[in-house]
């Protein structure tokens, strides 16, 4: 489903408003974005820019200190994911 820019809220596309850090620390969708029709789009538009990025970052840091990942994995896709950003930056 494509949705155009005048259909949508203004909030479209927003991380930090459609996939704000909760009190715990872990990313969660508001009450108020679930019962959007566009949230699905939504969320993957805002995953895909840089700020998703930030995201994976993240999830690699946490998965790190929970011990799922060794020190060169971490290394390793930390890197990757900065390789990631300075393409986006780029653009």
């Amino acid at each position: 489903m494509k949705t155009d820019k005048k259909d949508v809220p203004a909030c479209f596309g927003d991380l930090d408003t459609v996939f704000p850090k909760g009190e715990d620390g872990l990313r969660h969708s508001p009450e108020a974005c679930m019962a959007c029709a566009h949230k699905t789009e939504c969320l993957r538009s805002a995953m895909q820019g840089g700020q998703g990025l930030r995201v994976r970052e993240e999830t690699v840091d946490r998965a790190y200190a929970s011990g799922r990942l060794s020190f060169f994995e971490r290394w390793s896709r930390k890197k990757e994911l900065d390789v990631r950003k300075k393409l986006k930056e780029k653009e």
